[in-house]
Parts: C-alpha cells; sequence; structure tokens
C-alpha cells in the first residue's frame, strides 16, 4: 500500500500543473488565432454578393470537386451550411476570390445561401492547395508520410506552401521575417533581386552565401547586369574557381549593404540607412532604375523579407506599369498582406465581444449602477478566495462546490439586506 502511495504520489509530481486561470488564458489565446485566421468572414452569409473578396478565409470541397475535377474555392459560411458533412481542405485565405459554390464546377449540389450565382467565377485563380497538394513536392498536409518535422510557409506571390527545405536557403526564425517569395516567383519577377540585396531578411551558412553585390569571379549564378536603366534584366553566366568563395563572403561583408536578418530590427544603423537610401527620391524618378545601376547576383532560391517591406517598392509610372504586366500589382496594396488580413479579424471580434456588465449598467440610473459594481466586487473577491482554498489543497472543483459556494453568496447577501436600518428624513 506505501508503494502504491509513493507510486501515487511520484506520478502526481510528475503530471503538469494547470490552473484555472492557465485554461481562460489558453482558451482566448485559441479563439484569438482563430478569429486572425478567419480574418473577419461572415460565418452565416455567402460572401458572392460582394464580389472578388480582398482577403476571405476560403475552403475547397473533397467530396464535391474532388482531384480529377474542376478545382472550386468556397466561402466559410458555405463551408458550414452547404458542406458541413463533406471532407474539406481548409486553404488560410487567398486574395480577390469569389465563392464558387453551387455553379458550374458543382454538378450535384446548389449553394443553400445564394443560388443565384453565374456559372464560373473567371477572376479566381486555382492552384493544387484546392486538391490538398502543397509545396513543390505535391504533397498533403499534414502528410503522413513525411517524417520530418518542417515548416510550412506560404509564398506571398503564387500563395502555395511550401516545406522550408523546398525553398533553396534556410528560412530565418518565424518571428524574423513577414512575408517569403518562392524561387519561381523570384524567377518570374527578378525585379525583386534588386530590393531583396537592400531589404530581404537572409539567413547567410556555408552551403548559403545570400545576395551579394558588385563581385566580380561569380559562378553558377546568374548576374542581372542591367541596360541603360531598363525595367528588364539580362543575364550572363560566369564560373567560379573553389577558392574564391571566401574572398566573395569577405567582400560581401565589406562592400555591400548586408541584408538585415530580423524584421524588428529598423532600429539598427545600418538598416535604416538602407531604408533612408530606399525612401529618398532618386534623381530619375524611379527606385528601381537606382538600384539597378549595380550588379546583383539573382539565386534560385526564395527570399524572406521584413514587415513593411512593400512600401519601399517604387511606384513610378513604369514601375506600376510592369507590376501590372506581372500580375503583381497587389504588391503595392498594404491591405493585401496576411497579417492585415489577421488583424482585420482581431478588431472585428473586439468590435464583437460587447460586456455584459458594461450593457447592464449603461442600461442603469447611477445608485443603481453603483449597487451593482459593490455586488459584483463582493462577487469576485469571495469567490476568487473560495477557489484559492481548493488551489491550496490541491484538490478539483466539483459543480457542488460550485452551487454551494452561490448558495452561501446568496445567503450572505439576504443576511445583509435584512439587517440594513432604514431612516427617513
Amino acid at each position: 500500500m506505501a508503494g502504491a502511495e509513493g507510486s501515487a504520489g511520484r506520478q502526481s509530481e510528475l503530471e503538469p500543473v494547470v490552473s484555472l486561470v492557465d485554461v481562460l488564458e489558453e482558451d482566448e489565446e485559441l479563439e484569438n488565432e482563430a478569429c486572425a485566421v478567419l480574418g473577419g468572414s461572415d460565418s452565416e452569409k455567402c460572401s458572392y454578393s460582394q464580389g472578388s473578396v480582398k482577403r476571405q478565409a476560403l475552403y475547397a470541397c473533397s467530396t464535391c470537386t474532388p482531384e480529377g475535377e474542376e478545382p472550386a474555392g468556397i466561402c466559410l459560411a458555405c463551408s458550414y451550411e452547404c458542406h458541413g458533412s463533406h471532407k474539406l481542405f481548409e486553404l488560410y485565405t487567398k486574395r480577390n476570390f469569389r465563392c464558387d459554390c453551387g455553379n458550374s464546377k458543382f454538378k450535384n449540389l446548389e449553394c443553400k445561401l445564394f443560388p443565384d450565382k453565374a456559372k464560373i467565377n473567371s477572376g479566381n485563380k486555382y492552384n493544387d492547395n484546392f486538391f490538398g497538394l502543397y509545396c513543390i513536392c505535391k504533397r498533403p498536409y499534414p502528410d503522413p508520410e513525411d517524417e520530418i518535422p518542417d515548416e510550412m510557409i506560404q509564398c506571398v506571390v503564387c500563395e502555395d506552401w511550401f516545406h522550408g527545405r523546398h525553398l533553396g536557403a534556410i528560412p530565418p526564425e518565424s518571428g524574423d521575417f513577414q512575408e517569403m517569395v518562392c524561387p519561381a516567383c523570384m524567377k518570374r519577377c527578378p525585379f525583386l533581386w534588386a530590393y531583396a540585396a537592400q531589404l530581404a531578411v537572409t539567413k547567410v551558412s556555408v552551403e548559403d552565401d545570400g545576395l551579394v553585390l558588385n563581385v566580380d569571379g561569380i559562378g553558377d549564378q546568374e548576374v542581372i547586369k542591367p541596360e541603360n536603366g531598363d525595367h528588364q534584366d539580362s543575364t550572363l553566366k560566369e564560373d567560379v574557381p573553389e577558392h574564391g568563395k571566401d574572398a566573395v563572403t569577405e567582400i560581401k561583408a565589406e562592400q555591400t549593404n548586408e541584408p538585415c536578418t530580423s524584421s524588428s530590427s529598423e532600429s539598427d544603423p545600418q538598416t535604416a540607412l538602407k531604408n533612408q537610401h530606399l525612401n529618398t527620391e532618386s534623381q530619375s524618378g524611379c527606385r528601381l532604375q537606382d538600384l539597378n545601376a549595380k550588379q546583383l547576383i539573382k539565386k534560385d532560391t526564395a527570399t524572406y523579407w521584413p514587415l513593411n517591406w512593400r512600401s519601399k517598392l517604387c511606384t513610378c509610372k513604369d514601375c506600376m506599369k510592369m507590376y501590372g504586366e506581372l500580375d503583381v500589382l497587389f504588391l503595392t496594396d498594404e491591405y493585401d498582406t496576411v497579417l492585415a488580413y489577421e488583424n482585420k479579424g482581431k478588431v472585428d471580434q473586439a468590435a464583437d465581444r460587447r460586456d455584459p456588465l458594461m450593457d447592464t449598467l449603461n442600461s442603469m440610473d447611477r445608485v443603481q449602477q453603483v449597487e451593482l459594481i459593490c455586488e459584483y466586487n463582493d462577487l469576485k473577491t469571495e469567490l476568487k478566495d473560495y477557489l484559492k482554498r481548493f488551489a491550496d489543497e490541491g484538490t478539483v472543483v466539483k459543480r457542488e462546490d460550485i452551487q454551494q459556494f452561490f448558495e452561501e453568496f446568496q445567503s450572505k447577501k439576504r443576511r445583509r439586506v435584512d439587517g440594513m436600518q432604514y431612516y427617513c428624513s
């Protein structure tokens, strides 16, 4: 018996102790995360009537549109009302998307919330995510066959999700960057390399030499060489001897503006100097043209970007035309970011979360308000003291204990009221 008690004691010592406050705080944190993910999306009304929504929570229904069929996306409300029992893929958020629920892509389903839809939404863009496949490896997430723990990161341009190990460059810590552009999108938007040399958050290692400016004898990498300040890039390739790697690293440290290693490092003098350079109006009127005056190295890797990096992009007439041709005008929209989307969800949650005590107080006169506040403070103090006894003794609070507390509290309140003396003047 003594051995059993000792074993039970050791077991209780090993078990983590979680307080009621911990549970409430964790519950509130999960609620905040959920609101951020949903971004203020309406859970009752189909979003189709809003047109192409800048950002919203999206889902794909594997039951209605399995792999091999046309891809389709549905809004939050339709995921509940029209596809509640179906197998869904959570797509997080996609930009400029209009709900497909019940259109021609759904052969045997009519939308219950907004049945009068066009047959197809020509402005929507789709990828393998709509069939539950991600990254260049085209695998599901979570992947039951993948035993390597790895973070999935979304590209801000194509909006696909990638394993960190498939991005060609070691991802910085998650708190050190705000957005990522995948290798394929960097290749499609080569103008970003000019900004990457000044702004990108880069993880430098033996395997990854990072971004380098004005270095001769470079090999196995494409060198972007501007022609007459044009927005187009021409490339050439050279081979570099093995012994030149150390020299490249040394020159990079001395001759270049080394990319910052944290999105929170804007107070760093070197980072401030870069931002000052980017914020200064150029003589040509184009920031990109000035940055392209130097030779830049373009690597087959992803790039990682700090907070507010988009505000440094040039918005001259020629650049805006280029963004339009590349279909990346959204990069100049501060409300396009996932951070702005998540913040909208948190703000909407705070607006919807009404305090019942404050609502009650606002409906009372001043005397009633004072009485209610006093009663509330008494209840809070006594309940805290009552629960503290259980915490000190390490015992579990049961339903009967709570019922007993409120019965005793009401009894004390009646005694206080009955004992009051009233005087008439």
